[in-house]
């Protein structure tokens, strides 16, 4: 295995000459979308070539062992190569499962931002407070991985909680690592309005989409109706007696997007714009990866929004993903916002049906 993964990895490490050398140049640096194209190569590739250094460096240093050991001569030098060898050898291993996983090819959508919509769904009160609850665990997961959270747009609940929550997420990796969150969770405990103490079942719905820049998708500024209108809700005196609220509407699809969070207009519209390229694009991505799911099982939600990918049962202080099986027991740290150990099950089950296809 070692020379065809060593082969694999000189190819790799020049084209990562080639891209060092190309987004350096003015022409590519003056292309926005190429010399963004190429920076999440490099920023890929750099990661498999500090590996590719590490087996190199591993594989060179058993070569030699072995090579003293079969010539023999200085007593101390084949002692000290027999130590090297038993000091190599078992590195040569786990280096080629990590390099493995770092040729499996990724979507380049995954170190995109992300738009995430968060609605609640059937349940009523209780759907809207446990969307509030949904978005605070994921505010607090934002926080542990220094994301910055934005929001586009919100309508709160009659009881708590919201109806609705639009917000960005911006970092590293972003939509790769929350598009597996995308679908229908599913919450069973005591709702906060039941007079009874019974358990009920009720549903929040979460959206993830990359972010789409300006020139990922182009929107002819004559297919868009612009409305503006007062906004609604807490803000302040100014904020609910100025039109400083925005709503697109795509005409030939239809599409409807709207912000109320900013006092400016201006900043309304900007935000606006982002929702409604994020939608639109992704309805394209989303053929992609329907497709893609056709070939393999995968654990990122595509088309379906009806996929109740998650429970969170509170009487038990249990979670439980469908997809893969996973049951926890520490619900209060995962509404907490720890759910790093959910995504990375999620992720090592994804990969696995990815090798699957490539052998």
């Amino acid at each position: 295995m070692a020379t065809s993964l060593l082969e694999k990895l000189e190819g790799l490490k020049t084209r990562f000459d080639e891209v060092a050398d190309l987004i350096i140049q003015p022409d590519v640096i003056a292309d926005q979308k190429r010399y963004m194209d190429l920076g999440r190569q490099y920023k890929q590739l750099e990661k498999i070539m500090d590996v590719y250094k590490r087996y190199k460096n591993v594989l060179d240093n058993i070569d030699e062992a072995r090579e003293i050991i079969r010539e023999g001569g200085d007593a101390e030098m084949v002692e000290m190569a027999r130590m090297q060898l038993e000091e190599s050898e078992p590195q040569v291993l786990p280096l080629e499962e990590e390099i493995k996983y770092l040729l499996i090819p990724r979507d380049p959508e995954d170190s995109k931002n992300a738009m995430v919509e968060l609605r609640g769904g059937t349940g009523g009160d209780e759907a809207a407070i446990f969307a509030g609850d949904f978005y605070r665990m994921y505010s607090k997961y934002a926080e542990s991985k220094g994301w910055r959270l934005e929001v586009m747009d919100f309508n709160e609940g009659t009881s708590g909680g919201y109806k609705e929550m639009i917000f960005k997420l911006s970092g590293e990796d972003v939509y790769g690592t929350m598009k597996f969150e995308a679908g229908v969770h599913r919450v069973q405990r005591v709702p906060a309005t039941e007079t009874q103490g019974r358990v009920h079942t009720s549903a929040a719905t979460c959206i993830v989409m990359p972010e789409a820049e300006e020139f990922d998708i182009y929107i002819d500024p004559k297919d868009i109706r612009k409305d503006t209108f007062c906004s609604s809700g807490a803000g302040g005196q100014s904020v609910n007696t100025t039109y400083s609220a925005v709503r697109l509407t795509h005409i030939p699809t239809g599409i409807v997007a709207q912000c109320q969070d900013e006092r400016s207009q201006l900043k309304n519209l900007e935000k606006c714009m982002t929702v409604l390229r994020s939608r639109l694009y992704e309805i394209e991505y989303q053929k992609r990866l329907e497709e893609e799911a056709k070939k393999r099982k995968s654990m990122v939600s595509s088309g379906d929004r009806s996929a109740k990918i998650r429970t969170y049962n509170y009487p038990q202080g249990r979670v439980t993903d469908h997809r893969i099986g996973l049951t926890l027991y520490n619900l209060a740290d995962i509404m907490g916002g720890d759910i790093q150990k959910i995504i990375d099950e999620l992720t090592i089950a994804e990969n696995a049906e990815k090798l699957k296809e490539m052998e």
